[in-house]
């Protein structure tokens, strides 16, 4: 190989090699800035027990910020999801003087269990495009229904989505609280978790998600499991697994305890 042809192919080479690195660099500069690193996240305990005496429960979240966060006090948003599940909205109207269901709304893959917790309403802290890509606050997460054939998210006036969440939130289930998450240290902030008494049995997913200038710096996510134990748990299985037996077995068990009951009650 000639000397000049050896020269132009290191040549031809060096350039390529030039630009592939110019046109990396170009590639990561057009990126957006990377959330930073180092939320610490822990719970007071990952496992609530379900027994016939479980009124309630609470669950504390320590939390940790980065430390290359700037000197003021960043934003918090904690947002719980309990397990998925389909519920329906029933809209009523009144027909020849009786109160009838005219109208459904299905909810598909909602949360059955859903808190929103934060130093400050959600609203103060980005903008309104940014709070709903992250749903970040109640009125931002999306509810997925099906109309018809087709399956949307709708908008937040939406009189089948407000009837939902009105009743989510009588139930306890749904709730947002903007001042439950505080500061105990310049880096460390905590906020308590409450588990009613009827929330459904599964894997939750506590997720927090920090602000800065009314942007996302960081985010981290922790499982909580919800479960029932002893004797409950037997019974829940045993009616899911074998429901013709668990009927049966509740059927008979009813008539034993009516018989019981009429010889030890009965006037002779």
């Amino acid at each position: 190989m000639r000397p000049a042809t050896r020269l132009a192919r290191l040549g031809a080479l060096a350039l390529g090699i030039g630009l592939f690195g110019v046109m990396a660099i170009a590639r990561v500069q057009a990126q957006p800035a990377p959330e930073r690193q180092g939320l610490v996240l822990s719970l007071s305990k990952a496992r609530v027990t379900i027994t016939s005496s479980f009124s309630g429960d609470s669950i504390v979240l320590f939390g940790v910020v980065p430390d290359d966060l700037g000197g003021a006090t960043p934003d918090v948003v904690v947002t719980v999801r309990g397990p998925n599940g389909s519920f329906v909205t029933w809209k009523k109207a009144r027909r020849f003087g009786l109160w009838t269901n005219a109208e459904s709304r299905s909810f598909l893959a909602a949360p059955a269990y859903l808190a929103v917790l934060s130093t400050r309403p959600p609203a103060e802290m980005a903008e309104a495009d940014t709070l709903r890509q992250e749903q970040a606050g109640l009125a931002n997460n999306r509810f997925v229904q099906r109309i018809g054939t087709d399956y949307a998210d709708v908008v937040p006036g939406d009189p089948f989505r407000q009837a939902f969440l009105r009743v989510k939130q009588t139930q306890g289930l749904y709730f947002e609280r903007p001042d439950a998450v505080e500061f105990i240290a310049p880096h460390v902030f905590r906020a308590v978790i409450p588990v009613p008494g009827i929330a459904p049995i599964g894997t939750y997913e506590v997720q927090v998600k920090l602000f800065e200038n009314r942007e996302l710096v960081a985010r981290g996510r922790l499982p909580l499991e919800v479960a029932k134990v002893d004797f409950e748990q037997s019974v829940a299985t045993a009616a899911q697994h074998y429901p013709l037996l668990y009927g049966l077995a509740t059927m008979f068990g009813a008539l034993a305890v009516g018989f019981v009951a009429n010889l030890a009650f009965r006037r002779d």
